[in-house]
């Protein structure tokens, strides 16, 4: 079996951590990840892929794992995302992918074929439905409407709330809570709670995820921090 490959290419402005495994011949396979993962996330994917003839590339989005993370959220707006993305295909001589994204990748997804469809050939995405915007109210205040203010993305708003909430927590059991959460309910968390208040409580993993796979994202997030993947969420208001 072919072994994942690593890089950093610099493109718009950052520096992009990214993983390959593949031939180069091959149709080209693009995984974007969401929140709060990193391109690990699709380890197993791209080596089924990669045995199938396919070349598949998973970077590390702004601001998350080894790429850059610029500290104002005004660096994450879709255009920024996308010109990233198109800036790595360039540098991989990559003309059209197939595109699969997950939760804000697939946002971001979304986003890449209305802004350059010319460099998709096909797109799945998964976790996340298309929304049409609203050009009557901001996304935020909708949710704010539909959820109140203790719904997770209104939380996410103010700079460095969240953060310190997250620093309150044992990151390694933080990871846990987010990676195997499966409550159909909409994520209301108050803020007497917070997430460190639930993270203290999770412990027990599922099958299809190890302690070593834990550890790699929390010692990630360990030295990155999670502003970063935050400020998708702050930028989101258009």
């Amino acid at each position: 079996m072919e072994t994942i490959e690593h890089a950093t290419v610099p493109t718009n402005g950052i520096n992009m951590h990214v993983a390959s495994v593949g031939g180069a011949g091959g149709d080209t396979v693009l995984f974007l990840h969401g929140f709060p993962d990193l391109w690990y996330t699709w380890r197993h994917q791209m080596l089924s892929l990669a045995a199938l003839g396919y070349r598949a590339v998973a970077p590390d989005l702004r601001g998350y794992g080894d790429t850059d993370a610029p500290p104002s959220a005004a660096s994450y707006t879709a255009f920024h995302i996308v010109g990233d993305l198109v800036g790595l295909l360039d540098a991989l001589g990559v003309e059209r992918v197939f595109l699969v994204g997950h939760d804000w990748g697939a946002v971001m997804a979304w986003y890449f074929c209305l802004l350059r469809p010319d460099r998709v050939k096909a797109l799945v995405n998964t976790s996340v439905v298309f929304q049409p915007r609203n050009p009557k109210r901001k996304p935020i205040d909708s949710l704010r409407a539909l959820f109140g203010d203790d719904y997770y993305i209104c939380r996410f708003q103010e700079p460095g709330e969240a953060e310190e909430d997250f620093a309150r927590a044992d990151i390694t059991k933080l990871m846990k809570l987010f990676l195997t959460s499966r409550n159909p309910k909409p994520p209301c968390i108050p803020k007497e709670i917070g997430y460190s208040g639930l993270a203290n409580s999770r412990d027990k993993l599922p099958p299809w995820l190890s302690e070593e796979d834990v550890n790699y994202y929390a010692s990630k997030f360990s030295q990155k921090g999670f502003t970063g993947g935050l400020n998708y969420y702050r930028a989101l208001n258009w």
